[in-house]
C-alpha cells in the first residue's frame, strides 16, 4: 500500500518549507521514523521522518522546491524492501520536476487560498505596492517570484490606479494645463503603519524619494560577506518590526544587591545538579510575573484590534551558530527560578548545538534579550514581532547607591543594572509600560523569588 508522505505544520506561524535535502532516493528501503527530508523554513531547519517502514516508491518535490504545509512530498510503498541501499549523507539524485500544467497561473494559490509566494517574495510585493492576485507567476506550480514581483512594479501588472478624468476640450488659446499624475494609493503595509496618512516606507538598499543609496565600489582590502539564510531572516524580520511597530524605549535602574547575595547562596547548589544560575533566570521570572500583573504587554497587533493572550510565553534571545535565535519558554509565569534555569540551559544548549527546533521558537508572547557580560550600559532593543514588547538587560556594574538605614541616608556599593523597556506605542501606552517595568524593578530589588 502506498503511503503519502506530507510537508506537516512545522510551527504554528508556518505555512510553506523549502525541500533543503533528501536524505533517500527512490527504491531505498527505510525504517520507520528514519529522516527522509530535510526542510527549511523561516525560523529553523527540521527533519521529516518516514511514517511507515517500507520502500520509497516516488520522490515528488525536488530540492530547493518551496512546498506548502500538507502537501505530499513523497510516497512510500508500506513493507516492501527495495533493491537500493545509500550510505548515510550521500548525494540524492533526482527525476526532474514534472512539467507544470497548462492553468496554472496568476492565480494558483497555496493551501491558505493565498497566490503561491515566499514570505520574502510578499513583503517585496508590499513595499512595491504590487497586488500578488494579480501577477502571473513564473515559479513552479505557478509560484509568484521576486523577478516577477520587481517586473509588475515597474508597471507590467500593478494594482489599478485611480485615473484623473480627462480635461474638458476647449479651443487651443484656452486649455488648461493638464492635470498632475494621480498618486499612487498607499499600500496595506502604509496604511498599517500610518493609518490615513500616505506614507510609503522606504527600500531597503535602493532608498526613499529623492535619496538613494551610493553604490559600493570595491577596494583593496574590502571583504564582501554574503548573507546567510539566517542572517537574511534576521534582516528582513528587523526592517519589519522598525517599519511596522513605533519603538518606544524606557529605562530603569535596579539595585541587584538583594538578588545578588542571594544568587550567591544558591550558585553552588545548582552548579552541583549542572545548572547555571544567572541573574538571567531572575529576570525572565520577574518579567513573567509582571506580565501577569500588567497583561497589556503581553499581546500582538492584529490589522484593526489587538490580542491580550493567556499564555505567557517568553522568547530568550541566545546565541547560535547560526546567529541570534530566540526559544521560547512556555508558560513562564507558572515556574520557578529553579524551572526557568532549567528551560533556559535546555535551550540555549541545543540552540548553541545546532538543534533548536521549530517548535522551539515559535509562539513567544513577550521577549528578553541578553547581551552578556560585555553588554554595555544599556541598549533598546528591536521589538520581535508580533510581541509589542521586549526587556533588554544591561551589564552589572557596581556602584555607589543611596541607602537608607536607621532613618538615614548613607552610601554604599552595590551591583547595579539598567534594564530597557522597548514597547509598540500603537496598542501601548507609557503609563502601563512604566507600571510594567516599575513592578520588574520592585521584584528584582525585593529579590522576592523562591530558590
Amino acid at each position: 500500500m502506498l503511503v503519502d508522505v506530507t510537508l506537516p505544520q512545522l510551527g504554528e506561524s508556518v505555512s510553506e518549507g523549502t525541500i533543503s535535502k533528501w536524505l533517500v532516493r527512490e527504491g531505498e528501503t527505510v525504517a520507520k521514523d528514519q529522516p527522509l527530508v530535510s526542510i527549511a523554513t523561516d525560523k529553523a531547519d527540521s527533519e521529516v521522518p518516514s511514517p511507515v517502514s517500507g520502500r520509497v516508491a516516488k520522490l515528488l518535490a525536488r530540492e530547493g522546491q518551496a512546498v506548502a504545509v500538507k502537501t505530499v512530498i513523497a510516497r512510500i510503498e508500506e513493507g516492501a524492501v527495495g533493491a537500493l541501499s545509500v550510505a548515510p549523507g550521500a548525494p540524492v539524485s533526482l527525476p526532474p520536476p514534472a512539467k507544470v500544467p497548462d492553468g496554472i497561473s496568476a492565480n494558483a494559490r497555496s493551501s491558505v487560498g493565498s497566490p503561491l509566494a515566499t514570505p520574502t517574495v510578499r513583503k517585496t510585493a508590499l513595499e512595491n505596492d504590487v497586488d500578488l492576485s494579480r501577477v502571473q507567476g513564473t515559479g513552479d506550480r505557478g509560484r509568484v517570484t521576486k523577478d516577477d514581483v520587481m517586473r509588475a512594479a515597474g508597471g507590467a501588472v500593478v494594482k489599478e490606479r485611480p485615473s484623473a478624468p480627462p480635461p474638458a476640450i476647449e479651443p487651443p488659446a484656452s486649455r488648461p494645463p493638464p492635470p498632475p499624475p494621480p498618486q499612487s494609493p498607499p499600500s496595506r503595509l502604509a496604511e498599517l503603519l500610518n493609518e490615513g496618512g500616505g506614507f510609503v516606507p522606504p527600500i531597503p538598499g535602493v532608498g526613499f524619494g529623492a535619496f538613494k543609496v551610493p553604490p559600493y565600489r570595491p577596494r583593496e582590502g574590502d571583504k564582501v560577506v554574503p548573507f546567510t539564510r539566517r542572517r537574511r531572516i534576521t534582516a528582513d524580520h528587523m526592517t519589519y518590526s522598525k517599519f511596522a511597530s513605533p519603538h518606544v524605549v524606557t529605562v530603569a535602574e535596579v539595585d541587584l544587591f538583594r538578588a545578588g547575595k542571594l544568587r550567591d547562596a544558591h550558585k553552588e547548589r545548582y552548579k552541583a545538579d549542572g545548572m547555571s544560575l544567572t541573574m538571567l533566570a531572575f529576570v525572565v521570572v520577574a518579567v513573567a510575573r509582571a506580565l501577569r500583573e500588567n497583561p497589556q504587554l503581553n499581546a500582538r497587533v492584529l490589522d484593526d484590534a489587538y490580542v491580550v493572550l493567556h499564555d505567557v510565553n517568553i522568547g530568550v534571545a541566545v546565541d547560535s551558530p547560526d546567529g541570534l535565535v530566540a526559544p521560547v519558554v512556555r508558560r513562564a509565569d507558572e515556574l520557578g527560578i529553579r524551572g526557568i534555569v532549567r528551560a533556559v540551559d535546555d535551550v540555549a544548549k541545543r540552540a548553541k548545538a545546532g538543534k533548536i527546533t521549530i517548535d522551539d521558537l515559535s509562539g513567544a508572547t513577550f521577549s528578553v534579550s541578553n547581551p552578556g557580560i560585555k553588554g554595555n550600559l544599556f541598549g533598546g532593543a528591536i521589538i520581535n514581532q508580533p510581541n509589542v514588547g521586549i526587556v533588554r538587560m544591561g551589564e552589572i556594574q557596581k556602584r555607589p547607591v543611596v541607602i537608607e538605614e536607621g532613618g538615614e541616608d548613607r552610601l554604599a556599593i552595590h551591583p547595579v543594572m539598567y534594564v530597557a523597556l522597548s514597547y509598540d506605542h500603537r496598542v501601548v501606552d507609557g503609563v502601563a509600560a512604566n507600571a510594567f517595568l516599575w513592578r520588574v524593578t520592585e521584584i528584582l530589588e525585593k529579590a522576592d523569588f523562591e530558590v
